[in-house]
């Protein structure tokens, strides 16, 4: 009797099914083999568009604009992986935009925000930051509102004094409400945890977000950001 030689030889293709003596003649539905097949890949996770690969953990790097690699959790690029994917089509279509739009309270303008803004622009991303932005004798609202038109990502510092200027409906509440109109706004909480901005804005905190404190820095989190905004095209 004659001998299947698919433990062997394989039946992969046409050709491999019509030389093997005892398979030639059947249907081409009849698969022999089936179980060779490879098994598929369930861990997989997607490179960016903009220097990512795949880190040891199981999460991925990007690459600075500035300069040098950050490395993400699978959590964290969970978090970041729809935002780099965004900005990267984005940079495609409207490359002179900036990578982010700073929301941020008044009172955190010369102390967390500038923080936050330095490190980022160390860090080689472009920010509309309102106070760099707005001169004098012009419209903070107007001005607020090309800064939201002309970039990417939007990312809210969330402290303290946000809480109280959204729960008071300041001119971050309005800058708040045009970015959850999107999908491309991360929270940063700097000085208060989540639970505390769930009280005042169940949305914003519904979204994913990083905490700065004893795991993470204020510069860890810059830098996170800014690799995630980095994408090709862009200024």
């Amino acid at each position: 009797m004659a001998q299947c030689t698919a433990p062997v030889e394989g039946h992969r293709t046409a050709s491999g099914g019509a030389n093997c003596p005892a398979c030639r003649g059947r249907s081409s539905y009849y698969r022999p083999n089936a179980y060779y097949s490879p098994a598929p890949s369930y861990a997989t996770v997607g490179r960016s568009s903009y220097g990512g690969g795949r880190s040891s953990g199981g999460g991925t790097t990007r690459r600075l604009r500035g300069g040098g690699t950050v490395s993400y959790s699978p959590t964290e690029w969970r978090t970041f992986e729809p935002l780099a994917q965004s900005a990267a089509v984005q940079a495609r279509s409207y490359p002179d935009r900036r990578d982010l739009f700073l929301c941020h309270a008044w009172e955190d303008r010369n102390d967390a925000a500038r923080e936050l803004c330095d490190l980022l622009v160390a860090h080689g991303a472009t920010v509309w930051f309102s106070e760099n932005e707005v001169g004098l004798g012009t419209s903070l609202l107007r001005e607020i509102d090309r800064g939201l038109a002309n970039s990417r990502i939007g990312i809210v510092l969330v402290t303290p004094a946000l809480l109280r200027s959204l729960d008071a409906q300041g001119i971050a509440d309005k800058e708040l409400s045009a970015l959850l109109a999107t999908d491309r706004v991360i929270p940063v909480a700097h000085g208060t945890t989540f639970d505390a901005l769930r009280d005042v804005s169940p949305l914003l905190a519904a979204r994913s977000g990083l905490t700065t404190g004893d795991s993470l820095s204020m510069r860890d989190v810059a830098m996170k950001v800014a690799a995630a905004a980095a994408a090709e095209g862009a200024r």
